[in-house]
């Protein structure tokens, strides 16, 4: 019998769903809740085989959306039991130190998710409230909870640990949590059958850049560094994040622009970054203006590849040398523009690039360097879904997570 895993993603306006399965690695159904809690109508899609179900109408709460999204799939199918339904899997941003592994959900590690949101304010909420709601709807199918911060729980110290006094760090919890997580894992363990080459030793950089963008260092699958810190703000320039700015230009704002913490929040997060540079946080919009001549384009796009070439050249030196650089999400998977101007300021190391697979569109996973190239350049399509469904359904098969919760039904 087929054995599949609905893998929810929650925002705090939207929800992202995924029925994957577990044999084939395939979605065999997928769809988008948008605009929850907005005054104008939302938006459903649900697609299966091909067809796509679009709906307008109200959507107050998660719950509602959630609901709607079950109808579809008994209307519209598949059919959930049928198709073999052995979990439900939660991606949620932010496990702190509390979650370096999945977890059951259950009222108490849900409490903790909501506990967990002081270090994601956007997501945390949002993502135990849907799995609050699966719970009731789907009583009899375990939750999982997939924390995107559980791989670089294993960072060592001196990455994972930031500079400052030593009391209010801990007392605060603040240090290097990372994000996309279960991204960077699920790359960093697909490379070696990619290239072709042992796992065990392997230095490789993953650069996952999408409308968020996050570097990682690895040797032998295991995290050495990465990007983004306490929050996913820091880092690489992403679509509306500032990524790495100095800490004072906060100080700054507030005694002079005369700002407070949200509105700063906000300038950094959701104002910055391309956006803020180029009215644009989409790097299509950001291509065409830089083919018209836009001059502030121009500059943002040299800021954005001159961040993630310094991640390249400071992980490279952290690890004493790298075998693959990775680039995916979709950014990394789909400009092939991104990709050659940064190849071309490695080329001095011996980086080359084959162009016509660079320029060719594909969805597979691809070396699109040369082979005498010093360092392979590989294309891989991400595939957070498919990882998180694996997580979900090890402890569903078990009946228990490595915190001593058990599923009960």
């Amino acid at each position: 019998m087929a054995k599949t895993v609905l893998v929810i993603n929650a925002g705090s306006s939207s929800i992202k769903y995924q029925l994957v399965d577990l044999g084939s690695g395939e979605a065999l159904a997928s769809g988008l809740v948008e605009k929850i809690g907005e005054p104008i109508d939302g938006h459903y899609k649900h697609e299966y085989k091909g067809e796509k179900h679009e709906l307008e109408e109200p959507i107050k709460t998660h719950a509602d959306g959630l609901k709607r999204v079950l109808g579809f799939f008994k209307e519209y199918g598949p059919d959930l039991q049928e198709s073999g339904i052995v979990a439900v899997g939660h991606r949620v941003v932010q496990g702190g130190s509390v979650f370096p592994q999945p977890a059951l959900v259950n009222a108490k590690t849900i409490q903790q998710v909501k506990d967990l949101a002081v270090l994601a304010p956007l997501h945390n909420g949002p993502e135990a409230t849907g799995a609050e709601v699966m719970e009731q709807l789907l009583p009899d199918v375990p939750q999982i909870f997939v924390f995107d911060s559980s791989f670089f729980f294993q960072l060592p110290k001196e990455a994972s640990t930031y500079a400052l006094n030593k009391e209010v760090a801990e007392k605060y919890k603040i240090r290097r949590y990372g994000a996309h997580g279960t991204s960077h894992e699920y790359i960093g363990s697909v490379v070696p059958g990619v290239v072709g080459k042992p796992a065990e030793g392997l230095k490789q950089i993953v650069l996952h850049i999408g409308n968020g963008a996050s570097a990682s260092a690895q040797i032998s699958g295991r995290p050495i560094d990465t990007s983004m810190g306490l929050t996913p703000l820091e880092g690489l320039v992403m679509g509306g994040r500032t990524g790495d700015i100095d800490p004072a230009a906060v100080f700054h704002l507030i005694r002079n622009a005369h700002m407070n913490v949200d509105e700063i929040d906000e300038l950094f997060n959701k104002k910055s970054g391309m956006t803020g540079m180029t009215g644009y946080g989409d790097m299509r919009e950001v291509d065409r203006l830089i083919s018209e001549g836009n001059e502030d384009a121009i500059l943002a796009m040299d800021i954005y590849i001159h961040r993630i070439v310094g991640y390249i050249g400071n992980y490279t030196a952290q690890m004493g040398g790298v075998d693959v650089i990775t680039f995916t999400a979709g950014v990394g998977e789909n400009d092939n523009n991104v990709r050659a101007r940064v190849c071309e300021r490695l080329a001095p190391f011996g980086v080359k690039l084959d162009k016509a697979k660079n320029d060719a569109r594909s969805k597979e996973p691809r070396i699109i360097s040369t082979p005498d190239s010093s360092v392979i350049i590989a294309v891989i399509p991400t595939n957070e879904e498919l990882a998180i469904a694996h997580k979900a359904d090890k402890i569903a098969t078990e009946g228990k997570d490595s915190y001593g919760n058990v599923f009960k039904k």
